[in-house]
């Protein structure tokens, strides 16, 4: 080997472990997509130095929430999405958000098989992921996941999570749009979701409109929306109707998607709300990195472990304690040491 390839191999090898994965996958190589998606779900140690390098690339996809309760058809709804997407040449990319396997952490509904027929199609990428006890139904990864989407060159990301509750409001800090699929049978959940559904819910889906009560659900939905209309926003909320697996109503619900999307366009400052994403990623991404210090300082450090073993104490005063933690300069510049 001559010695100028001996320097480029060593070279090679000193870059860090993403940097040839995420060339590959600037090139638009899928299979190098999907092993960096691996390593974010997976929480790698080179994963800030991954999204710093890609988030320059990022900003440029659409991305859309689906959310309802199990069984409302999210699934069947984000297949036939996804076709209308593809018929206009749109590259597109789903995170289905799975619960997790309680034994190995992975998702474990399938979302994939449901949407089998777009596996082959080379202008589709399909990636479930699971919660692993995360709240609000969306991987602690989904953000970070959908900006690997956006950097790949994903002309619409379709994120579709778990089912609806009082911690799925999370979706709307996600989703450009947000869609809530709901079925006749779904009263209850509106009942005690109200005030959340009309946080989050850019257009309302009942689907499985064949069903009793689907009129009903849908006049319901209607005069929620009705109320809760403040003139806070220049946005009225569609309610709709749809059997998607028979592809009834999904032209209207596409051409919603289009219309809030040209919505957010001419009535939201792109500065504004860019600004506003920013801010909450980094409140995101402080709490998470701190908190992956103080877990290692939980296995390494004798000296933290005092403070866990004087927790469990019986008479023990977490505030206090928590508080003498945050006094303690020995364990701020720990934290603060190579974060």
């Amino acid at each position: 080997m001559q010695d100028a390839d001996k320097e480029a191999l060593a070279n090679q090898r000193k870059e860090p472990e993403y940097s040839s994965l995420l060339k590959r996958m600037l090139t638009g190589e899928k299979l190098a997509l999907a092993k960096l998606v691996t390593a974010v779900e997976n929480d790698a140690p080179s994963v800030p130095e991954l999204m710093e390098a890609i988030y320059p690339k990022t900003g440029r996809c659409y991305s859309l929430g689906v959310t309802g309760p199990p069984g409302a058809g999210k699934s069947t709804l984000v297949d036939k999405l996804i076709a209308r997407l593809r018929a206009q040449d749109k590259i597109v990319g789903v995170i289905a958000v799975d619960p997790s396997s309680p034994f190995s952490g992975g998702a474990v509904l399938g979302d994939r098989i449901r949407m089998q027929r777009h596996a082959l199609d080379e202008g589709v990428f399909i990636r479930s992921l699971g919660t692993r006890g995360t709240g609000g139904g969306l991987s602690r990864a989904t953000g970070e996941v959908l900006r690997l989407f956006d950097a790949f060159g994903m002309d619409a990301v379709i994120i579709e999570t778990v089912g609806v509750g009082q911690t799925e409001l999370d979706i709307v800090d996600i989703a450009d749009t947000t869609l809530v699929v709901l079925v006749p049978e779904s009263g209850d959940t509106v009942q005690t979701m109200k005030a959340g559904l009309m946080e989050i819910a850019d257009v309302f889906i009942v689907n499985k409109a064949d069903r009793e009560g689907a009129d009903k659900m849908a006049s319901g939905l209607k005069g929620m929306v009705e109320l809760n209309d403040c003139g806070a926003s220049d946005w009225k909320v569609p309610v709709l109707l749809s059997q998607a697996n028979q592809d009834q109503g999904v032209d209207e619900i596409y051409e919603e998607l289009n219309n809030h999307r040209d919505h957010l366009a001419t009535h939201t400052s792109k500065g504004e709300r860019r600004a506003k994403i920013r801010r909450r990623q980094f409140m995101e991404i402080l709490g998470h990195r701190f908190v992956k210090k103080v877990e290692v300082l939980a296995r390494e450090d004798e000296r933290f472990r005092t403070y866990l073993k004087e927790v469990e104490q019986e008479d023990a005063n977490p505030y206090r304690i928590t508080k003498a933690f945050f006094q303690d300069e020995e364990f701020a510049r720990k934290i603060f040491d190579s974060v």
